[in-house]
């Protein structure tokens, strides 16, 4: 593969972004590719914006994904979804978790949420909204709504493989929480 590989991951705080872009990296190292990463923490105590930008490929030498290069954007938050839309390549693929979580503006009414979903639309930007939470409550488990997401993204990441991808999850979850994740990744790759 000479083509770097460029993903980010968005959401709020405590989505499990970072775990989601460690579980990326050790799949994608695992794979025999160079990897590098860049977290954007915020206000994650908060609920505020958390980033991070994921690039793998025979050599990477830059951390951050450019604006209009990113071959997949992952959004466990559909505001956060149109936030990094301009990062997308023209082939790019932006898989996004139908949740919404509103923003102290909106929740004291000093700003409107807007409708995602529409804008989408008008822009054109291919799109793929997955009912994550939904699958996370039929798994019994709402922490593994990342894990559905990157189960989704795997389809279009086919330089790694998926016992790589399992590896990778098997590394970095708690044993006791192993199974549902695992199931969880079959669930988004499904989709």
């Amino acid at each position: 593969m000479s083509k770097i590989k460029n993903i980010i991951i968005c959401g709020t705080g405590g989505q499990g972004i970072l775990m989601a872009s460690e579980v990326l990296c050790s799949a994608a190292w695992r794979s025999g590719f160079q990897v590098k990463k860049s977290e954007v923490h915020g206000m994650a105590q908060r609920g505020g914006s958390v980033s991070s930008h994921v690039r793998f490929g025979e050599k990477v030498h830059s951390v951050l994904v450019e604006k209009g290069a990113a071959d997949v954007i992952l959004s466990l938050e559909k505001m956060e979804a149109l936030r990094w839309a301009n990062y997308l390549s023209p082939d790019g693929k932006l898989i996004t978790c139908d949740l919404t979580i509103e923003p102290m503006t909106v929740n004291t009414g000093s700003a409107v949420y807007p409708d995602v979903e529409k804008i989408i639309e008008e822009k054109a930007i291919p799109n793929l909204m997955i009912p994550v939470m939904e699958i996370a409550q039929e798994l019994g488990n709402l922490r593994v709504m990342n894990i559905v997401l990157l189960g989704a993204a795997s389809r279009h990441l086919p330089e790694i493989s998926e016992k790589c991808w399992f590896d990778a999850i098997e590394e970095r979850v708690p044993a006791k929480a192993l199974e549902v994740n695992l199931e969880a990744f079959k669930r988004g790759k499904a989709l």
